[in-house]
């Protein structure tokens, strides 16, 4: 999920901070929630956690695009070399971005 462009209901390119909010209401509006912790302007580190599984990602933003990328798992069996990940990884990101997808929709509604 690499430098999605972000649209507003309106239109409007929105400001940093609505992209910042919209990123942290997204993710604790999925199921499991993500927590979503503001490293510096910009940059947004979510974790999620589920059962004896954790996925951390990165996610740096503009008011123009955003991207979800993986930093770190615990119990994926997380392969580099392979490409390979825990088979929910996928929909787990998938839902994330939804979520975020529809808050940045709300802005300015």
């Amino acid at each position: 999920m690499v430098d999605n462009p972000i649209t507003t209901a309106t239109g409007k390119e929105p400001s940093l901070d609505q992209v910042t909010k919209a990123i942290i209401e997204a993710g604790a509006t999925t199921r499991p929630p993500w927590q979503m912790v503001v490293a510096q302007p910009g940059l947004i580190i979510g974790t999620l956690n589920i059962r004896e599984h954790q996925v951390v990602v990165d996610i740096p933003y503009t008011s123009k695009m955003y991207s979800i990328k993986y930093k770190n798992s615990t119990n994926l069996k997380y392969d580099p070399e392979k490409g390979t990940i825990h088979s929910n990884y996928t929909s787990w990101i998938q839902n994330l971005d939804n979520a975020i997808r529809s808050r940045l929709t709300m802005i300015g509604t």
